[in-house]
């Protein structure tokens, strides 16, 4: 797989204890348990992990800013949403954090619902809110970059505001990277003009192929006026030992999520945004497609990178995700549970592989 890959894992960044049959204990969510999770990520060849948000649970940035303090290579992709933030507070606060860490920040914006109503936000219909996230997105990307902004638009407005500490440019990065989601025509649009980093959840080969080439066109189209559009992969990756074993457990866990009757976890209950639906339709096409992307987990709750599953051995799964490579895939964010103990198993077998 190309060197220019970059992979990342997943922190749920979760007050409730076992998050998609992680292991359940009291202090799931201490910092000192979040610290190992960061400090196995350096020692086992990962660059990061994306930390979950939403209302209702900690604050990302806190969480990212702390386990910064606590690690020395680890990069935090740090899920935030437009409305809990004003742009020139969060460009201010990332560019601090990124400075305290020499430059290892990275963003992902998140424009799907929430509980706006309890931290004070409201928002219109779909095109209103799409259409705030790319002045926010836009706005953020001046404020890192130029000094004296002023901007009067739709949705915010700011006048002579400098950023301080500045972003310093770190070779060709700028800025951190801006990731976002979203599967939506509305969403499509906002990311090839804003985004620097499209993610797709776990979408058979055919379907990512067909999203990426109209991404490209569509930034033709929009007259993109930022570097070229990077895409991104967030899915679970089941590996074990051998093959057999892999599906043995894959099989395992959702007659287990059946048992439940879609009591347990599901991230993305509140609305089903474009991108959810897509993946739950899947199953209704087969319970695995392509070589081993086991869709049967969408029958059952799921939800976001947890309805789809790379099941198989480290060589299994490695062939899999170079064929997503092969499509123009450069960002990964794999995850399974255990998390800590997949951090250390998946690192030590799947990423050196990954890595040839």
């Amino acid at each position: 797989m190309s060197n220019h890959s970059e992979f990342l894992w997943y922190i749920p960044n979760d007050v409730r204890p076992g998050h998609r049959g992680d292991t359940t204990v009291e202090s799931h969510n201490s910092l000192e348990t979040l610290t190992s999770h960061a400090k196995a990520l350096e020692e086992h060849g990962w660059k990061g992990a994306l930390l979950g948000t939403g209302w209702g649970r900690p604050d990302t940035f806190t969480v990212a800013a702390s386990l910064a303090v606590r690690t020395t290579t680890f990069e935090p992709l740090i899920a935030i949403r437009p409305g809990y933030w004003r742009p020139a507070n969060f460009a201010s606060a990332a560019a601090t954090l990124d400075h305290l860490t020499g430059g290892r920040v990275r963003i992902n914006i998140v424009s799907g619902k929430d509980n706006l109503a309890a931290y004070g936000d409201s928002e219109g219909d779909q095109a209103h809110r799409y259409s705030r996230t790319k002045e926010f997105m836009r706005l953020v990307r001046r404020l890192w970059t130029e000094e004296n902004v002023t901007w009067a638009g739709d949705h915010f407005r700011v006048a002579e505001s400098t950023v301080v500490p500045p972003i310093e440019e770190r070779g060709d990065r700028r800025h951190p990277k801006l990731y976002f989601g979203g599967a939506s025509e509305a969403a499509e649009r906002v990311a090839a003009t804003e985004a620097d980093v499209q993610l797709f959840w776990g979408e058979p080969l055919e379907g990512v192929q067909e999203r990426i080439g109209r991404l490209k066109k569509l930034s033709r189209e929009l007259d993109r006026d930022l570097p070229p559009l990077e895409f991104g992969l967030r899915i679970t990756t089941l590996v074990r030992d051998t093959t057999d074993e892999a599906w043995a457990e894959a099989e395992a866990k959702v007659a287990e999520m059946a048992r439940s009757n879609r009591t347990g976890w599901h991230d993305h209950q509140r609305a089903l945004a474009v991108g959810q639906q897509r993946l739950l339709a899947l199953y209704e096409r087969g319970d695995v497609l392509d070589d081993n992307l086991y869709t049967a987990p969408g029958k059952f709750g799921g939800g976001g990178a947890g309805t789809t599953w790379l099941v198989g051995s480290a060589d299994d799964v490695a062939r899999s995700l170079r064929k997503y490579q092969d499509l123009g895939i450069t960002h990964f964010v794999l995850s399974d549970t255990p998390y800590l103990s997949e951090i250390k198993r998946q690192g030590n077998q799947l990423l050196p592989l990954l890595r040839k």
